[in-house]
């Protein structure tokens, strides 16, 4: 039979081969970049009881990974769109960053001090769940490499396929678990001990809360939409964090949170 080059089945084929060694990763990125354009990925496991773990990265734009493990893993992975769909159970499936992040998201300083670093302009992921209080996201990325979104026929592409690509990773990670039960609530009440017991701050529970949506991106009116409560009443307990914390910027609150929030995970 004639050989037909570059099909994609012959780099699925191989990844499937490599399952259970330690070029599965690599083989999967390759079959990956031969159904549609990406410059890079970011494989992560998250957990619930502890900081996530980077399974795989690739990427020819060096600062797409710079501060992974220092600033992302830090601490910063609490503000990210992506661990949301960890903490929700989002359904397995793909995900466009675009589509899940919050209104103001470009806005806010977890987007200016991390995200604009990394030079990533789009970003997808696929989302499963291999293990009890594990989720693997494969996170595939167009950076300053291309400088370029994703297509229509990319996002169609990458659609077809998550039902393997989430299979494998339920298959490959099988082995990874995690006990305990995270959440929001757990995470706002250890940031108010260490607030606290750091500058002498005392926020209530909604303040506190309200602040972690603020560092998020959520505007007043997606914050009220989100707690049940009007944006004029956001604006009020607003007013009151930022005086309770002598400060006036979100800048300002991103600076004095983001160092308890580290702690609030080790």
């Amino acid at each position: 039979m004639r050989h037909l080059p570059n099909l994609t089945e012959g780099y699925l084929g191989r990844a499937i081969a490599r399952l259970q060694d330690d070029s599965f990763e690599g083989a999967l990125y390759q079959w990956l970049a031969r159904c549609f354009e990406i410059d890079n990925t970011t494989m992560l496991a998250y957990f619930q009881d502890r900081v996530p773990q980077a399974l795989f990265t690739q990427a020819a734009e060096r600062r797409v990974h710079a501060r992974l493990e220092t600033d992302y893993i830090g601490g910063a992975y609490l503000l990210d769109p992506f661990h949301a769909l960890h903490v929700d159970r989002a359904p397995a499936g793909l995900y466009r960053l675009r589509d899940i992040a919050p209104d103001q998201f470009q806005r806010n300083e977890y987007f200016a001090v991390y995200y604009q670093a990394t030079t990533l302009v789009d970003e997808i992921a696929y989302v499963a769940y291999p293990g009890e209080g594990v989720s693997v996201q494969i996170c595939l990325g167009r950076d300053a490499t291309s400088g370029r979104r994703f297509t229509a026929r990319d996002l169609d592409c990458a659609e077809r396929i998550a039902p393997i690509v989430c299979g494998l990773i339920e298959q490959r990670w099988s082995s990874l678990s995690s006990s305990g039960d995270f959440t929001e609530t757990g995470l706002t009440q250890r940031l108010i001990e260490r607030l606290r017991g750091a500058h002498g701050i005392a926020l209530s529970p909604r303040q506190a809360e309200i602040a972690m949506l603020i560092l998020k991106g959520h505007s007043s009116v997606s914050i009220g939409l989100r707690l049940g409560i009007s944006p004029q009443t956001v604006k009020v307990f607003r007013k009151q964090l930022y005086k309770k914390c002598a400060i006036s910027s979100q800048a300002e609150l991103f600076s004095l949170l983001m160092p308890l929030l580290a702690e609030a995970v080790a």
